[in-house]
């Protein structure tokens, strides 16, 4: 594993949001969904696709609150314009758990 400084740490923007919306996604090559989240007024809104739906119904991703990284550059994703990451981790199956913060906290609140 390689090791990184402090810096790199910092330069990444890891933000808490509350999903508003979530939309099937039918041209995705791999089932995923369409994500609209808010993350504050320093960010704002944005919207990513993710392949979240192997362990995620759309009505319970509503209100629920995400991590994402905010400062990649924008990726178009078929028709989808990407504006952030949703963050999560792989199970032994690879389906993909997202990390949500344990408690609630405001919109755009930054991990340390």
């Amino acid at each position: 594993m390689d090791t990184i400084t402090w810096q790199d740490f910092t330069a990444v923007e890891l933000r808490v949001g509350t999903v508003l919306t979530v939309k099937d996604f039918p041209q995705a090559r791999n089932p995923a969904y369409i994500i609209t989240v808010d993350f504050g007024k320093e960010i704002g809104i944005r919207k990513t696709s993710a392949q979240i739906t192997a362990l995620y119904d759309k009505d319970e991703l509503l209100g629920r609150q995400i991590v994402g990284v905010v400062n990649f550059p924008a990726k178009q994703v078929g028709p989808v314009r990407s504006e952030f990451l949703l963050t999560g981790f792989y199970t032994d199956d690879r389906e993909v758990v997202i990390a949500v913060p344990e408690r609630p906290v405001p919109n755009g609140a930054k991990l340390l």
